[in-house]
């Protein structure tokens, strides 16, 4: 599995543009034969996964494919690009980064106002996006727009490395790690049938997951997710929110979703029984494409599994392997207690 998630992590795959994430997914899956898939209008990808026994209940298991990044919105004269964000990107994390833009992953780096020209009022303020600039190193508006157009998306270059013993850093695992996990778990036999759904769009909406829910009409769902660790100095008690290495975070509410009671205790018996780590959220902050499904036509009952990560929505995110190896062990049980021990409403 690490193979692929490092492989989707380097991959560039902006919300509205994640056909090269689909196009690896979709040649992995063509090898198999247990599985069949259908691209919705919007983009997601709805793969239905055969399993050895017909389901009792409809199961939509979900990861989104765009990450986070930026969109050209003018060219200016001198030749540089005005840019902004697609999805929630804080300005400060972009300055000096190196960046590919448009299909032909043009090199680029983003700059800003030099210090020594800041007043001392703007030193003290927090970077906005009106105050960058994206530089390909064209010398004019004319060479600027020839390459990268207004609506050209530009990427965090990818640069998946090990920290430490058990440590990934890169780009986009927020949510590359899920769609790893949901690939390797079709990748194995399936004691049931279930839908696995790798969504567009969610940072900028959760509207991949509104289509792709309607057109599934599941009963239950499990979303697979990255979340915030802020394990770091200076936070304390609650405001570290998850930690890395304490396993999946299996949220009981965040600003989207109050997630399905019987679920949430579901996920911590089941790992206690396996002698799999988990930890739940300290702070009810952020959210997933649970909060677009489980309020799908007539309901869903919805829990999100996440992945901890430092530094999330930045060039450089942080997440240990061991969760990663928590959250694929953790999600098999749950299909399948899903399957056998839980009744519909």
């Amino acid at each position: 599995m690490l193979n692929h998630f490092e492989t989707l992590c380097n991959l560039c795959a902006v919300s509205g543009d994640e056909q090269a994430v689909r196009s690896y997914l979709i040649s992995v899956l063509e090898k198999r034969h247990d599985v069949t898939w259908t691209i919705d209008p919007l983009g997601s990808l709805l793969v239905e996964k055969r399993g050895q026994n017909r389901a009792p209940h409809k199961l939509m298991v979900s990861a989104h494919m765009d990450e986070v990044g930026m969109i050209v919105t003018h060219v200016n004269s001198d030749g540089t690009l005005c840019i902004q964000p697609v999805g929630g990107v804080d300005a400060s994390v972009a300055i000096g980064r190196q960046v590919l833009v448009g299909e032909k992953h043009l090199p680029g780096v983003v700059g800003a106002k030099p210090i020594h020209l800041l007043s001392p009022e703007e030193r003290k303020a927090l970077p906005k996006w009106s105050g960058l600039v994206l530089d390909i190193g064209a010398d004019n508006a004319e060479q600027a727009r020839a390459a990268a157009p207004e609506g050209t998306y530009a990427y965090f270059a990818p640069d998946f490395v090990r920290m430490g013993k058990d440590r990934i850093c890169s780009k986009a695992i927020d949510d590359r790690a899920g769609c790893a996990i949901l690939l390797h778990l079709l990748e194995q036999d399936a004691p049931y049938d279930f839908t696995a759904a790798f969504l567009v769009q969610e940072e900028v909406g959760l509207r991949g997951a509104k289509a792709a829910a309607y057109t599934v009409d599941p009963d239950f769902a499990l979303v697979l997710e990255a979340t915030t660790a802020a394990d770091i100095a200076g936070a304390e008690e609650d405001a570290k929110v998850c930690c890395l290495g304490g396993g999946p975070v299996v949220s009981f509410m965040d600003r989207s979703t109050i997630y399905d009671k019987e679920l949430y205790r579901m996920a911590f018996s089941l790992a206690e029984k396996n002698g799999i780590s988990c930890q739940t959220k300290s702070r009810i902050a952020g959210g997933n494409d649970s909060g677009a499904i489980h309020v799908s036509r007539g309901g869903v009952r919805t829990l999100a599994i996440s992945l901890p990560c430092r530094y999330l929505h930045s060039p450089s995110c942080l997440a240990d392997l061991n969760d990663l190896d928590a959250c694929t062990a953790l999600l098999p049980l749950l299909v399948k207690s899903i399957m056998e021990e839980v009744s519909t409403i």
